[in-house]
């Protein structure tokens, strides 16, 4: 039996699918970049160039989800002042959604006047807005108002905080905003949106200051701070400089490469026909600095396409001095350089020439002198119970079906196999085979053939981990037997926990796909494939998925008749349970975007009935069993396997 194990174990081993899977993206990726390249160079006229930023702007809030529909004021709070000689930096909090408070550093002249002000969003910097007192201070010293806020998973705002730790327990910024990122896929909508809301109400509050020239509001960030000075430039007509660095990069580089996390990925973004450079036209013909770091994942190639047609698209409007690209020495980051030329920038935009654009020397405050809380961590809610707060409704079976095939895309019919290798353990054929789920799309498995003639029961078993006892054990009882890795398996996945497979899914999204429905068409493939073969009873058809396969297995067996029996071990129960709690573990892996709206898995449960489904421990999104009531099955903890559960699948 460990012999048979172990020769499963080898063949997945050997067959590395992640670069292919990534290949086979990136060049929908292009084709639909390539489309939307040829728009673009149709366009020639102010009016032609303004139509089409119409529909940009609606075609991206669609993609957000929205913004909030909330107007509630602002609660603004000093809770403390620094006098730093030629500036002052006041810490204040504010709200920007009800309960969900901001925490911030207002850095002022220190004299009296009417300046310009300047948004600053923070890049993952996990200490927050202390990250950027150079910048702050440097722009206060030469006449500007400047506003650092943290944000959600940053500084004073952790999400799903221990104080006992006096950190969050996911992680840091990025694996915060992974937990909050595929919440709101659920619901429909981008993680995105609260950032941008966090930076509206922070643009609020700049210029509700009396000391603030509201005409004369500039933005600038780097990294992350970068994104949410892209996004809020492009979307709120109140910026009128922007200044974004290491960020801007077109995916026709930047797609095969770090795409961000769930901010910075939106849901069919180039499905619907845009590019990063779209922000910057949005902006145009306003004046807009890209800056860029020699050595930042975030490609000079790829920061040099965006400048290119960005600075052709000024040209439209005679403006072609309003959008300009400086490169930086150094990795990522904004090196003096990019400092320098940004407050170039400010000053040259919104200062009327005004001041030097050298930059001072300042003695940073240590992080706990800014903070505007004495614990460290602002009191209020998590972004995720503003999240599971969105409205939901009931969709019917019907129009569930049809979301899930339109996720799924499957097209029945005989697959393309080959067979790799064959060996025969234990009286058990073990055939490698590679088969085709859809042009450019391989995917490999192990078929586990019993000795015998006649038809026999079938089982595609799915399952992520290099182990398959289970499998093995059906096999022998006499079931055909495929051992199926979906696309994307094993995969070279960050060190992330809770994450899952996000950025598969993030690129799949962009692209107009979905990771769990790709992965459901892939078992309905190994369907398909075993279906075809005259060793097996095509009315005795079974899938068994473990984990989040589960989910993919549930998908595949409501859309196809042909799965006559299901088996369900570990798998989470509910995808609305995923919003309940701060934490959750893969759940990128199973998000259907908006599904949790109007369905959840019982939905799936009822599609497949009457056929046999078997639920073994069926489990939270952090893998603890979860005593439910209904036909589930539970095993206790020394079963060797699920012997006395599920005996009819020998």
């Amino acid at each position: 039996m460990r012999k048979l194990i172990l020769s499963l174990t080898a063949a997945t081993v050997v067959f590395g699918q992640e670069p292919k899977l990534l290949n086979w993206m990136n060049g929908i990726a292009q084709q639909q970049l390539a489309r939307r390249g040829e728009e673009i160079a149709k366009i020639r006229t102010e009016a032609q160039a303004e139509e089409r930023k119409q529909r940009v702007r609606a075609k991206i809030l669609e993609l957000l989800g929205g913004l909030p529909d909330y107007d509630g004021p602002l609660k603004a709070q000093v809770a403390g002042r620094i006098d730093r000689g030629g500036y002052v930096i006041e810490k204040v909090r504010f709200e920007s959604l009800p309960g969900i408070p901001i925490t911030a550093n207002l850095y002022r002249p220190a004299r009296q006047g009417r300046f310009a002000g300047v948004l600053l969003p923070l890049g993952h910097w996990e200490q927050g807005k202390p990250a950027v007192q150079t910048i702050a201070a440097n722009l206060a010293l030469k006449g500007f108002v400047v506003l650092a806020y943290d944000p959600l998973g940053q500084g004073e705002r952790l999400q799903a905080y221990d104080a006992r730790l006096r950190r969050s327990v996911v992680g840091g910024s990025v694996d915060q905003h992974l937990q909050a990122g595929a919440q709101s896929l659920l619901v429909g909508q981008s993680f995105a949106r609260y950032r941008i809301w966090d930076a509206k109400r922070a643009l609020d509050y700049l210029v509700s200051r009396p000391e603030v020239d509201a005409e004369r509001i500039g933005c600038t960030g780097c990294s992350g701070g970068g994104t949410l000075t892209t996004y809020i430039s492009a979307l709120d007509p109140r910026i009128k400089v922007a200044a974004p660095a290491c960020y801007l990069n077109s995916f026709r580089t930047l797609f095969p490469g770090s795409v961000g996390d769930s901010e910075q990925s939106l849901p069919n973004f180039l499905a619907a026909g845009l590019d990063q450079t779209d922000y910057v036209e949005l902006f145009a013909p306003k004046p807009w600095l890209i800056s860029s770091t020699e050595g930042d994942f975030f490609t000079l190639p790829g920061a040099r396409q965006v400048f290119e047609e960005a600075r052709d698209w000024y040209k439209i409007y005679g403006a072609e001095d309003r959008i300009k690209w400086v490169v930086g020495p150094g990795g990522h980051g904004t090196p003096l350089m990019v400092r320098e030329a940004i407050y170039d920038w400010m000053i040259h935009w919104l200062n009327f020439g005004n001041g030097s654009s050298k930059e001072e020397r300042i003695q940073p405050l240590p992080d706990h002198e800014l903070r505007v809380t004495g614990s460290g961590q602002i009191e209020g809610r998590d972004i995720y119970e503003y999240i599971r707060e969105t409205p939901r409704g009931k969709g019917t079976p019907e129009e569930m079906l049809a979301a899930l095939r339109d996720w799924v895309r499957h097209q029945p019919g005989l697959p393309e196999v080959r067979v790799v290798d064959e060996s025969k353990i234990e009286g058990i054929v073990v055939q490698r085979v590679v088969l085709t789920s859809e042009p450019g799309v391989e995917i490999e498995g192990s078929l586990l053939l019993p000795g015998g003639v006649g038809s026999r029961p079938a089982l595609v078993y799915v399952n992520t981990s290099l182990e398959a006892p289970a499998a093995v054990q059906a096999a022998k009882a006499g079931n055909v037997v495929l051992v199926l890795r979906p696309r994307g398996y094993p995969s070279a996945r960050e060190v992330r926990p809770f994450a899952g497979d996000w950025i598969t899914n993030m690129r799949a999204m962009m692209i107009g796909r979905n990771l769990p429905g790709m992965r459901a068409l892939d078992v309905l493939r190994g369907v398909d494939l075993l279906a075809a073969r005259n060793d097996v009873d095509a009315a005795r058809m079974g899938v068994y998925g473990a984990d989040v396969a589960g989910v993919w297995a549930l998908m595949a067996a409501s859309l196809d008749q042909r799965i006559a029996k299901v088996w369900l071990d570990r798998t989470p129960y509910s995808l609305r349970a995923a919003l309940d709690a701060p934490v959750h573990r893969n759940l990128h892996d199973a998000v259907l975007p908006g599904f949790a709206l109007r369905w959840d898995l019982s939905d799936m449960v009822s599609a497949i009935a009457p056929r046999e489904l078997v639920w073994t421990d069926p489990v939270d999104w952090m893998r603890a069993v979860a005593p439910l009531k209904g036909k589930y099955h539970y095993t206790s903890s020394d079963a060797s396997f699920k012997d006395e559960v599920v005996p009819g699948w020998r």
